[in-house]
């Protein structure tokens, strides 16, 4: 699971890194989420419960979490956080 951050936006994947594959997507700007008054934290857990969704639809529950550098906090912590509350484990 592999998080990209922007100033506006954030976005994730789920990548088989054996065979090269992205699994399953999830960003900001998918419109029920985008469409939401909130501020970024908050949809960027959106966007985590949402990854998970789409994770535990493909039979993923176990992933390794690669923050790309970013720190763990802000955004990146919330996003791990709907993730894990979604029900992935890292």
């Amino acid at each position: 699971m592999t998080v990209y951050r922007s100033n506006k936006q954030i976005s994730v994947q789920l990548i088989d890194d054996i065979n090269g594959v992205t699994l399953a997507a999830s960003t900001s700007m998918i419109k029920n989420i985008a469409e939401q008054d909130a501020n970024k934290t908050i949809k960027a857990k959106m966007v985590g419960k949402a990854i998970a969704q789409k994770a535990i639809e493909a039979g993923i529950t176990e992933v390794v979490f690669d923050r790309n550098g970013y720190l763990y906090h802000g955004r990146v912590k919330s996003l791990a956080e709907g993730a894990r509350e979604g029900g992935l484990k890292f």
